[in-house]
């Protein structure tokens, strides 16, 4: 029972986001470090698609983060370096794709995936709720039964 709070606690010191940087990719200006981080958390993973690039291991991420810092210690401001890394890999690098022509799609998608859904949903209830048979006016019986007598004739 003793080991319970001491395994508890080695769980929770393990479940913390670990990222994937490595110590020899960390840039010495702090400052630039630190817009390097920010950059790269906005920034998809390739070959993971639901990291940022911080936090995969990919051998992709890796070199998408060399590159944000590379471009940085050359001197490119925040926008330069994103705009630099969406014209080699477009749009969906990025974490959050801004809404544009090419990109509508994307953000329309779930939306009308729910309005066709809910308009499916309801036309199968008021097709169900109807009556399954019609029945026909005095008229249409008439000239059904005159049909019918002739044919049989």
């Amino acid at each position: 029972m003793r080991a319970f709070p001491l395994l508890l606690a080695a769980l929770l010191a393990f479940s913390a986001p670990v990222l994937a940087v490595q110590p020899n990719e960390v840039l010495k200006d702090q400052a630039l470090e630190q817009r390097a981080r920010q950059i790269s958390s906005g920034l998809r993973c390739l070959v993971c698609q639901n990291q940022s690039i911080d936090d995969s291991d990919a051998p992709l991420a890796k070199d998408l983060r060399i590159l944000v810092r590379e471009r940085l210690t050359a001197g490119d401001n925040d926008k330069a370096v994103i705009d630099f890394v969406v014209a080699r890999y477009g749009d969906f690098v990025l974490l959050r794709p801004p809404m544009n022509a090419r990109t509508i799609a994307l953000w329309a998608a779930p939306f009308l995936i729910v309005l066709f859904g809910a308009i499916f949903l309801w036309r199968r209830r008021n097709r169900a709720a109807s009556p399954a048979g019609t029945t026909l006016t005095a008229e249409e019986q008439h000239r059904l039964d005159q049909l019918l007598r002739d044919e049989h004739g």
